[in-house]
Formats: C-alpha cells, structure tokens, sequence
C-alpha cells in the first residue's frame, strides 16, 4: 500500500507532468464516489439492488454535474468546471482516460502542459455552455431536459477540445489505428465530431454529443487564436500562479521569481537563445511541422521544440 501511494505521489509530483496529473485526479473523484456509494448502501440496509445511487450519493452528484435548467445553473455556475472531472461508470472513465492519455501526449509534446491544461478546462467549459444553449432554446432539447437525471458528468467534451485542437494544429500528423494503420490527426477529429454532431439527434445521450461539439469548437477557436498571438491559457495559468502564490512565500524582489513570471505570460530572454527559445523561433517550427510534418524537423529544431514546451 505505501508503495503504491509512493508511486501516486511521484507521479502528481513531476515537473511538466499535467497529463498524468489529469488523469489521477478523474480516477480520484471515480474512486470516491464508488466507495460513497458502496458504503451508503451497506450502512443505509438499501433493499433495492438494481439501484444505481442512494439519495446523499445522487445529492453529491446533483452538486458536481451540470445541470440542464439554466434558473438551476445560476445558483451553482461551479458545476460548468467541475463536471468534467466526473465519472461514475467505469467504462465510461476507462474509455474517456485512454483517449486522454493517447491525444494528451500530442498536446503536451508539441503544445505544452500549460495549453493541455487550458484545453482540458476550456474544453469542458464550452461543451458545457453550448449544452446549457441548447436545453434552454431549442424545443428539441427542452424536451429532453426532465430526462437528464441530476445533470451532465463527463471529461468528454475537453477531451473533443484536445483532439480537435491537436488536429487544428498538425493536421497532417500521422497516428496508428487498430485496423486502419496510419492516419491523419484531420480524420481522426472529422470523423469524431460528425458522428457526435449527428448523434445529437439520436435516441441516446444527446447532451453529451452537444457537449462534445461544443469542446470540439473550443478547441478549434483556440488552436486559430493561438495562430493570431492571442493565447487564451495566460488567464488560466496567470490565476492559477496567483492561487499558489497564496500558499507559498517567497522571498521579495527575487530576480528569478520575476524571470518565471516574464516566461509565464509568454515572454522570451533578449538574445532568443536555445535554453529559452523566441516564440518567434517556436513559431517558425510549428509551422514547418503544419508544412512538411514532425520528420522534417533537425535534430536541433526538435531539441528546440521539446524546450521550449517544458516552459509552457
């Protein structure tokens, strides 16, 4: 048992390691919520077996996921952050952990953690205010709404963000699927999002495909406003420095401290030089990766890359 809560801790605690941190945090809250459930049924004496949830359970829930009624969304707005933290099926958390980890690995590659984080967040907000959009104007979905259940949960809608994203980004990336062999990062996120974007109208899970091609759109917005120089991971990355500047001092006027903080909101040293690359430089390589694809990069060029995503 210690070494397995060793081996947790070492993970959480890498540098430039927000994947995995992602990750543990969904399987976290996954294994909370079971083992909440578990005991309230053995200690509640619950004699209904076919019962998915228990009424604390369901409460914890109603209070975590999203809700579909907007006069219900006003009075808890921290659920359009926090649903997509949440699973309670087991399938759904393996499938949902396993794209993660296959397309986050692109974003932390080629983007950095800084942006994977962003995309992930961002993501989720999106699909969760075009669901609210949707159950809230459209006679289709206002229909459904009494049907939800508590509300939405799921990482579903910024892991959509994150794979359309990576594709805005390198279109032409080449990625190896079972049965298929090589294929474009541009189909892979084409035909994701058209079966989402149908499915919308199916007979089963239509918030969740709502949700998808809202983080879909999100991460295609990004990536294009990344393009033009407007980074929209600053503001998350500036708040969250802020909230651990609140938890740990350090001393004043430290000169690396500022250096950090100039390198955080995307700033460069003087010279350009290749242990701090020019976002200029970083630019020039992402699009010959757009242009040529990641092979044609030098040794040097790569080496570049992968510093200058360590300080994202």
């Amino acid at each position: 048992m210690n070494t397995f809560v060793r081996d947790i801790k070492y993970e959480w605690t890498k540098q430039n390691n927000g994947l995995m941190r992602l990750i543990i945090v969904n399987i976290a809250i996954f294994v909370v919520l079971k083992l909440w459930f578990f005991f309230e049924r053995i200690f509640t004496h619950s004699d209904n077996p076919e019962a998915q949830d228990t009424v604390a359970l369901n409460y914890i829930i109603g209070k975590i996921s999203i809700p579909a009624e907007l006069s219900q969304f006003i009075w808890e707005p921290w659920t359009l952050f926090t649903f997509s933290f949440v699973h309670f099926d087991l399938l759904h958390l393996v499938f949902n952990m396993f794209m993660l980890y296959w397309f986050g690995r692109l974003v932390a590659e080629f983007m950095g953690n800084q942006k994977l984080l962003a995309l992930y967040i961002l993501g989720g907000v999106g699909g969760g205010l075009l669901y609210l959009l949707l159950y809230n104007t459209v006679p289709f979905f206002m229909n459904l709404s009494d049907k939800v259940g508590p509300g939405m949960i799921g990482a579903s809608a910024s892991i959509y963000a994150i794979i359309v994203g990576i594709a805005t980004l390198l279109p032409d990336h080449q990625i190896y699927l079972l049965f298929f062999g090589p294929v474009k990062l541009k189909w892979v996120a084409a035909v994701t999002v058209f079966l989402s974007y149908i499915s919308m109208a199916g007979y089963a899970n239509q918030g969740g495909n709502v949700a998808h091609v809202g983080g879909a759109l999100l991460g295609y917005v990004f990536v294009q406003q990344l393009r033009r120089g407007n980074d929209m991971s600053l503001f998350l990355a500036r708040s969250i420095d802020w909230v651990k500047r609140q938890f740990k001092s350090k001393p004043k006027g430290s000169k690396a401290g500022r250096a950090d903080d100039r390198r955080g909101a995307g700033g460069s040293n003087k010279n350009g030089s290749s242990a701090n690359p020019s976002q200029d430089e970083v630019d020039r390589i992402l699009d010959k990766i757009v242009d040529k694809g990641y092979e044609s990069l030098t040794q040097e060029e790569k080496q570049i890359l992968f510093k200058a995503s360590q300080k994202k």
